[in-house]
């Protein structure tokens, strides 16, 4: 992806990595922990995050390859640029016990079925939702905000297995969510297009 980096953002992660030593990360780790640290403005990411480069690499290639990306939120899509994602939260209806963000989540699955990346940053309930469905993710990107569910819900996903970006504490959001998938999409598809 050709994109035009502003001097901003330029001068932004420079100060970033004056601040911080990441270069010990591999490559699509490094991506997504300074990026979402950019986000952020927290240098606390770098060592709450949970992640794994081999999963990014596959992630990357599925995102890459056309993969759908599905948010729990339009916050998170807006976040999310040069890429169409679904978001059924308009769609979706609260019942007994069921929230509407949950819903949501189980309306996208019937729409892209297997294999999307799933990025979530605001509801723990459509984390929570997502692991029951056999949704065969190509990643989840689980960082929902919160007092409430929000730890709960990243514990469940690191536990399941499943392919995942996560965070230990309270700490998420729509735009570290978005700022992680961003990461992936803008991260070279070739050894060749790499410049930093």
């Amino acid at each position: 992806m050709n994109r035009v980096v502003h001097p901003i953002e330029e001068e932004s992660y420079r100060r970033l990595r004056a601040r911080l030593d990441t270069s010990h990360f591999p490559p699509l780790t490094r991506a997504v922990v300074e990026r979402v640290i950019h986000s952020a403005a927290d240098l606390e990411y770098a060592t709450d995050l949970v992640l794994d480069e081999g999963e990014l690499v596959k992630a990357h290639a599925a995102l890459h390859a056309g993969a759908p990306v599905v948010v729990d939120v339009e916050m998170v899509g807006a976040g999310i640029t040069r890429r169409e994602t679904v978001c059924r939260l308009r769609d979706a209806e609260s019942g007994p016990g069921l929230t509407r963000s949950a819903h949501a989540i189980r309306l996208a699955y019937e729409e892209v079925g297997p294999g999307a990346l799933w990025v979530i940053g605001n509801a723990p309930t459509a984390l929570e939702e997502l692991l029951t469905l056999d949704a065969a993710p190509a990643l989840v990107i689980g960082l929902p905000v919160g007092f409430v569910g929000a730890v709960e819900s990243k514990a469940a996903l690191r536990a399941s297995g499943l392919p995942a970006v996560s965070n230990v504490s309270e700490k998420g959001g729509s735009a570290v969510a978005a700022a992680a998938l961003n990461a992936l999409l803008y991260h070279p598809t070739s050894p060749s297009e790499e410049t930093s």
